[in-house]
């Protein structure tokens, strides 16, 4: 779905200079995604359309413009541009493996290196041009480094520490999370006397400091072709239509950020603080999605742990359990230590420890409830101490049935996942039966993403069908694809509309939009796919893309 605005964004980016589009999240990784476009000949850039002279972020329409309606060659760019995604995941296993074999040992280590091998979220998104996978990858790696700093404070730990940080938060904003969790880090590395409150200061400081010396250049480079009075206009649209002015606590900021949006030093620094900005008020307004049979716009504070259970394979979550419960025999069965003396030999947990504890608190308040992948910057830190402590507890007595019990757990992780390939993003685990359940419980981008266009493609060629309506939710163009044989058809138009003896290929998130129960309140169209319970569907695409025949 999000592909169709960040590759033509990023696209635009390096050939433009201009930032006009996708400002709710920042450049670095669209830009990485399309620099492989660059050496794709004969791109034409539709500069002369609405969406891109005249639309205030038009990143959708532009998008499918692009890609789809201006005689390129969608697939070869879309391919092209996943190679750097799938680089960015390697470099996320690198750095897994690296820390763990640091802080933990090789059989640490190499269970590390599977458990993220076998991660079908990781796997499912790790290729696909979007910001989540980049987002945990930053946070790891600023992480490391930043720690590293912290107990070496020599000028090159921190100036590395502060690249990082700066890289980190050039992937999405909700990395902004690092600065509470960094200040915290210094903080408690002072009171537990590892060092001075100046020198963890200074490391504070620093690190952020040269992180946000880094954004300008890149954000300076973004806004280079881009008006400032255009800048100034679109700040003040979005922000105004958002209603962000008057909001509390974020209302002084976008302010002084619309202030600065002209001025020549400052323009980078302001589109930054805009793309904040959005993703903070998105973060805070709903979406409206289907969850456990109910269709809601601003989210539930139980979705977040619902959809990991749900969409983790059952055997890490055994790993993650029996990890805790020897944790918790560890602890009994020892004299309790000074929580200072813990922090001191075991600060670098401590440290995953926190983050998760600030991540997953930030995730149950939030109300943008669409999808597992938010949570992807838990699930590095989650793998690393379920390794850890696993290694641990293979030693000592009945060491071969530890191994044994451990090879079937890996065993049934790696069939469990294995088993749905190509179909990863729509993977769910033996809880609710498999992934042919899912859209039962969930969808979006848990489920339905719109990656199966294609494979409908072929589904409908090879049953010689000469025409089929479809209601695609996706980031890829149905009549592309499809050509002739594509009808459109969408969910709230009455269904004695629809022309007998013919197919209907809808997506889950559509589906089961439409046959949600809305939660009281909710001022939207509600139950106008109920009636397709009338009907078996013939096949399901995917798992995500249904198919009825109605007659």
């Amino acid at each position: 779905m999000d592909e169709v605005a960040h590759l033509p964004a990023g696209y635009s980016y390096l050939t433009q200079q201009d930032m006009r589009l996708n400002p709710e999240h920042p450049p670095l990784i669209k830009d990485l995604a399309a620099l492989p476009l660059l050496f794709i000949k004969n791109i034409n850039f539709p500069s002369d359309i609405k969406a891109w002279k005249d639309d205030v972020n038009g990143q959708w329409d532009f998008g499918f413009d692009l890609l789809y309606q201006s005689n390129n060659q969608a697939d070869k760019m879309i391919f092209a541009g996943r190679i750097p995604m799938i680089l960015i995941l390697i470099l996320l296993g690198f750095f897994l493996f690296k820390w763990s074999k640091e802080l933990f040992g090789n059989k640490a280590a190499v269970l590390t290196l599977f458990l993220f091998s076998f991660s079908p979220t990781l796997l499912a998104h790790g290729r696909l041009v979007t910001t989540d996978v980049g987002a945990a990858t930053g946070i790891l790696i600023a992480t490391y480094y930043f720690l590293k700093a912290l107990k070496n404070p020599i000028a090159k730990n921190i100036i590395i520490a502060g690249i990082a940080f700066g890289l980190a938060e050039l992937c999405k904003f909700s990395v902004i999370l690092l600065l509470p969790f960094f200040f915290i880090l210094a903080l408690v590395f002072w009171l537990i006397k590892s060092t001075t409150w100046q020198k963890a200061a200074k490391v504070f400081i620093l690190v952020i400091l040269v992180g946000y010396i880094l954004v300008w250049p890149i954000y300076q480079f973004h806004v280079l072709n881009y008006p400032a009075e255009r800048q100034r206009h679109d700040t003040e649209t979005v922000l105004s239509e958002a209603g962000v002015f008057d909001k509390p606590v974020i209302g002084i900021p976008a302010k002084i950020t619309l202030w600065a949006s002209d001025k020549p030093i400052l323009r980078a620094y302001s589109y930054y603080a805009f793309g904040l900005l959005m993703a903070t008020n998105r973060a805070t307004s709903g979406n409206t999605t289907y969850f456990l049979g109910e269709v809601n716009n601003m989210g539930w504070y139980y979705y977040f742990p619902v959809v990991y259970i749900l969409k983790e394979p059952l055997a890490f979550h055994i790993f993650t359990l029996l990890s805790l419960l020897y944790v918790v025999w560890l602890a009994w069965k020892s004299k309790s230590p000074k929580v200072s003396d813990w922090l001191k030999s075991h600060f670098t947990e401590f440290a995953m420890l926190l983050f998760l504890g600030i991540y997953w608190l930030t995730s149950l308040v939030s109300t943008l409830n669409i999808g597992v992948r938010h949570l992807l910057p838990v699930f590095p830190f989650t793998i690393l101490l379920v390794s850890a402590v696993t290694s641990s507890w293979l030693k000592g007595p009945s060491l071969k049935l530890k191994y044994a019990f451990l090879a079937i757990l890996l065993l049934w992780q790696a069939i469990s996942v294995i088993s749905v390939y190509p179909n990863l993003l729509s993977y769910f685990n033996e809880i609710i039966g498999g992934s042919k359940n899912g859209y039962l419980y969930v969808v979006d981008s848990n489920l339905d993403w719109g990656q199966d266009l294609k494979r409908l493609t072929t589904w409908v060629n090879e049953n010689k069908i000469d025409k089929i309506y479809v209601n695609y939710f996706g980031g890829g163009d149905p009549s592309y694809y499809l050509k002739e044989k594509y009808a459109p058809w969408w969910g709230t138009k009455s269904s004695a509309e629809f022309p007998k003896e013919n197919y209907l290929a809808v997506s889950a998130t559509l589906l089961q939009g439409g046959r949600g129960i809305p939660v009281k309140g909710l001022d939207q169209p509600a139950g106008y796919y109920l009636w397709l319970n009338n009907y078996q569907p013939v096949t399901v695409i995917g798992n995500s893309i249904f198919i009825y025949y109605i007659q």
